[in-house]
């Protein structure tokens, strides 16, 4: 299905363009502890980009994660279930749980946004930077969590879907 093939790309390429940033902070924290240890001359500015960074990092790859299903699943129970269960079980899931979560975390991260932007936040360390893009990367990771779970749902619902036990694609039509 087009939509699920564009949904899951759009995830799969912010996925690996976010995966650059951890090669990114990694270096800014070798540089900041040779500064440190070995001239003697630690950076201002390294410790509040390094958190941010790790922020933005770990917040944008929510949809990378559930595209692979990489997250956290409690299955102890649904384990024993025959697949065409354990299918709708999983989407009575994403209704009842998932999507008011993410629906909430979208639109209060949307308003912590709007609200940073306008209040001109910045950072309380040595070096004040802006705070407001971080929590816009919150609302944008929220959004490609919520359409990864649309996602993911669509491929539960039409039973094409990841096979349960493996992870190779399963169409069974």
């Amino acid at each position: 299905m087009p939509i699920i093939r564009m949904i899951d790309g759009i995830n799969e390429v912010v996925g690996r363009i976010v995966s650059i940033v951890a090669i990114v902070f990694a270096g800014i924290i070798i540089y900041d502890v040779s500064m440190r240890y070995f001239l003697g001359e630690p950076t201002r500015w390294a410790f509040d980009l390094t958190k941010q960074l790790y922020g933005f990092y770990f917040i944008m790859l929510g949809g990378y994660a559930l595209r692979h299903q990489s997250h956290v699943k409690v299955d102890l129970v649904t384990e024993r279930m025959a697949p065409q269960l354990r299918r709708w079980v999983e989407v009575a899931g994403y209704l009842i749980f998932f999507f008011p979560f993410a629906w909430v975390f979208a639109r209060r991260s949307l308003d912590f946004a709007i609200t940073s932007y306008n209040q001109g936040e910045v950072t309380y360390g040595a070096v004040q930077l802006p705070v407001y893009p971080l929590k816009i990367a919150m609302f944008v990771a929220a959004v490609l969590l919520l359409i990864q779970g649309a996602s993911e749902v669509l491929k539960l619902v039409l039973n094409t879907t990841t096979h349960l036990d493996s992870k190779e694609p399963m169409d069974v039509r």
